[in-house]
């Protein structure tokens, strides 16, 4: 089966590609990327948030069952190596689910020595559970570095934990089933990276991490597979140019 071809979006703050993560990152060179913030796709499977059965991320297929190596279902294993490789130091921050930290805990720290925290987001609009379930209100976001820049300016930016509700107007705009506030992902790159570094997110999604590049001066690569994401994120990061140029 004949490949689709790859497009790119190129603008003064960086690039997007409509591609294959793992073969983008395949074609970056060693130790050239200064920081990492990533939102890999993953199945929840039977939350019953609201009375029924959801499903969070449906990119592709994608068997929610441990791998071989012990990575929960989303993310292919073959991406983390080359991530590592492309860093210049270990400085990632990426987005999981709570079955998933066990297993990133046990690549980075225990394999790879990495230091680590957890930041958390607590939505404050999630929908009611029932059949005697905890709330689904949080997200999860790792943050490994290994001689990575982390220097956070204040205390609220020093904070692990966001209480603050889904963003429905940007959901409504932007198109994405798991979109993540922009404030939250612009303290963790404004934390974790400095004016004109390179900040790659292998899934783009709907582009919050490109716009968050945009509004804080670094330049970002991004990959997304997914043709609809890829479009939303190319309008979403041609908007946030134009509000800077007025």
């Amino acid at each position: 089966m004949k490949k689709p071809s790859v497009s790119a979006s190129n603008t003064a703050y960086g690039t997007i590609y409509h591609q294959d993560c793992l073969e983008g990152l395949r074609a970056i060179p060693d130790a050239s990327i200064d920081l990492i913030l990533t939102d890999p796709p993953y199945l929840i499977k039977d939350t019953h948030a609201g009375g029924r059965t959801r499903l969070a991320r449906t990119l592709q297929p994608i068997n929610n069952e441990l791998r071989d190596n012990g990575l929960v279902g989303g993310l292919d294993p073959a991406v983390l190596p080359e991530l590592v490789r492309v860093l210049k130091t270990i400085n990632l921050y990426i987005w999981c689910n709570k079955a998933q930290i066990p297993d990133y805990l046990n690549y980075f720290v225990r394999e790879l020595d990495c230091s680590f925290d957890i930041i958390t987001w607590v939505k404050t609009n999630s929908p009611p559970t029932f059949h005697n379930k905890y709330l689904s209100d949080k997200e999860y976001c790792l943050y490994f570095r290994k001689g990575g820049y982390c220097q956070p300016t204040s205390y609220e930016t020093a904070k692990t934990a966001y209480f603050q509700p889904t963003n429905v107007l940007d959901k409504k705009e932007y198109p994405h089933p798991t979109i993540k506030p922009l404030n939250i992902v612009k303290t963790l790159i404004g934390n974790s990276s400095k004016p004109g570094d390179i900040v790659l997110d292998p899934f783009l999604g709907s582009g919050t991490t490109a716009v968050a590049c945009t509004e804080l001066g670094r330049q970002y690569l991004g990959y997304e597979l997914n043709g609809e994401y890829y479009e939303v994120a190319q309008r979403r990061i041609q908007d946030t140019i134009d509000k800077l140029d007025l």
